[in-house]
């Protein structure tokens, strides 16, 4: 595939996204009670709200000329779209909030490589958060992070927030996720030492807290754990992309030994920690963990 037409295809990719967000809000609107008998590949439950935004975004994506694949976190299967670039999709981070009307929101990985695919195969990301206005970061190989306000309606444009999202390193929260009782003994260092000069932010959407670290400078974490070594969000499909997002705002990603993108591809739906803020809260993380964590 030429550059000119991979640059085409992500602009389009991104485009649909932002099409499409007013759309997936009303839809978690309408279907924010229902259930369903279903889960998704890593055994979470899939409520009506997760089912409705997974195929209303796998379908409109898979339309688009130039994508080849559509991988989606509530599908255990990768979709098929032709020759192209390939695209992951959480359709609703946070869907648990729902019931509890707190933020959710979408998340978009554009890789120029087939699934799985490591973090330095991404060309674009973006993450939509649905709060009390719809917005959401786009970012870009090259081309830094736009904050997008997203008003509701057919007829209703995209506008520019923020045109250069730069997160300031200067921390000043942080939030993690697990529990105490779960954390081994290197996260539980990690964690008392931010106690001792950051306030605690911790929204159980994954969206709005980087959303809050974006704009406050600060960290999030969702470690390993005693119960899950490896974490417990999916690297395909909300830690790579999340990590681009940051790194490309001019922050800093870990695992605890080196950035999210130079993590090797795993399977589709593998997990991994995720340790993502201001750079200088990433090099205090990494200063406490050193070898201590895989």
């Amino acid at each position: 595939m030429s550059t000119v037409h991979a640059d085409a295809t992500v602009d389009e990719i991104l485009e649909e996204l932002l099409a499409t967000a007013p759309e997936l809000r009303s839809l978690q609107a309408a279907r924010r009670g229902g259930e369903t008998d279903e889960e998704n590949p890593t055994g979470d439950e899939l409520i009506a709200a997760d089912a409705a935004a997974d195929e209303h975004l796998v379908d409109a994506l898979a339309a688009i000329d130039g994508v080849g694949t559509v991988a989606s976190e509530e599908r255990a299967e990768l979709v098929d779209a032709g020759d192209g670039l390939s695209v992951t999709v959480d359709p609703l981070d946070g869907s648990s909030n729902l019931a509890a009307n707190a933020p959710t929101g979408t998340i978009l990985g554009v890789y120029d490589a087939d699934l799985p695919a490591p973090g330095r195969s991404i060309l674009a990301s973006a993450m939509v958060v649905y709060g009390p206005v719809t917005t959401a970061y786009v970012a870009i190989e090259g081309e830094g992070v736009t904050e997008y306000e997203l008003p509701p309606g057919d007829d209703a444009e995209p506008t520019v927030a923020e045109a250069d999202v730069t997160i300031p390193n200067d921390p000043t929260i942080y939030g993690v996720g697990g529990g105490d009782d779960d954390w081994p003994e290197p996260v539980a260092d990690v964690v008392d030492a931010l106690r001792e000069q950051h306030k605690l932010r911790y929204s159980g959407a994954l969206v709005a807290d980087v959303s809050q670290v974006l704009t406050s400078g600060g960290l999030f974490a969702y470690p390993q754990l005693e119960s899950s070594p490896t974490g417990k969000l999916r690297h395909q499909f909300e830690v790579g992309p999340i990590a681009f997002l940051v790194e490309s705002a001019g922050g800093a990603s870990t695992d605890g030994n080196g950035s999210l993108l130079d993590r090797p591809a795993q399977e589709l739906h593998g997990r991994s920690p995720i340790y993502v803020g201001s750079e200088a809260a990433i090099e205090r993380v990494e200063a406490i963990l050193g070898d201590r964590v895989e």
